[in-house]
């Protein structure tokens, strides 16, 4: 997922990502991989997790507590294509990390 944080909300964001895959997997939608959490230089953050299995989002579309998470996520940031991301469009893109 790639996300652009609303001006003003930075630190309400980043509280959020580090809970998302958490509450993913209560619902059983992603695995145990290790998240990837990466910050392009414009400030847009860059979360890497593994669904579960094929049809885990499909499921994440019909899951109440999922939606309640997206509509927490939509007040403090604006999904954005990995491909509007200057740094996708290097051979080698360089993120920084977020801890």
């Amino acid at each position: 997922m790639d996300y652009q944080p609303k001006e003003g909300n930075a630190d309400a964001f980043k509280s959020l990502v580090q809970t998302h895959v958490d509450r993913l997997k209560a619902e059983n939608l992603v695995t145990d991989r290790e998240l990837i959490i990466m910050e392009a230089a414009d400030g847009t953050t860059i979360e890497v997790f593994e669904w579960l299995f094929a049809e885990a989002i499909q499921q994440a579309h019909q899951n109440k507590v999922v939606h309640q998470m997206w509509g927490e996520f939509g007040e403090v940031c604006d999904y954005v294509p990995l491909n509007s991301i200057a740094e996708a469009a290097s051979m080698f893109a360089e993120f920084g990390a977020v801890e």
